[in-house]
């Protein structure tokens, strides 16, 4: 924890450099993870988990249901050198849950990934959206429909 806590100050001046207010926003969200974790969908970082109020309900992981829209998710990353004990930022990826209808082949979730240096690198339905297409695949495949294609904090660093 100590290293993220160390990180967070660049972290959230780096992602808001790309000008999405969610970006700015996430650090005063509720954070759901005890710390960060490595997560091998978000390339093998560390990650921790913030959703804004209106995704309140993520709150109760597996039994969430369906988010409403205006939810919003996000994922900020960094990840330490095996060789130097480096850290190193790495992108902000963030879940938008849109109006219903708004493109059911991602459950109406926009994606987007937000690198270091503030670029987008892709949005869903938007700029690169074909760089964050693997999203809606790995979200749509690797989860149950019951969850809306969320992906939950492992248990044991859940906050509760």
């Amino acid at each position: 924890m100590a290293v993220y806590d160390c990180l967070l100050d660049e972290l959230k001046t780096s992602y808001a450099k790309s000008g999405n207010e969610y970006a700015k926003a996430y650090t005063s969200w509720r954070r759901y993870s005890t710390r960060p974790f490595i997560s091998g969908t978000h390339g093998g970082r560390y990650v921790q988990n913030y959703a804004n109020e209106t995704a309140k309900a993520y709150a109760l992981y597996e039994n969430a249901g369906e988010m409403p829209a205006g939810s919003v998710l996000a994922k900020p990353s960094f990840s330490v050198s095996s060789k130097t004990g480096k850290a190193s930022l790495g992108p902000l990826f963030l879940m938008e849950k849109m109006e219903d209808g708004w493109y059911p082949k991602s459950d109406d979730w926009r994606y987007s990934m937000i690198m270091p240096n503030g670029q987008i690198v892709g949005a869903t339905k938007g700029k690169g959206a074909e760089n964050v297409e693997f999203c809606i695949q790995c979200h749509k495949i690797g989860t149950p429909k019951n969850i809306d294609s969320m992906m939950f904090v492992p248990k044991n660093l859940r906050v509760r």
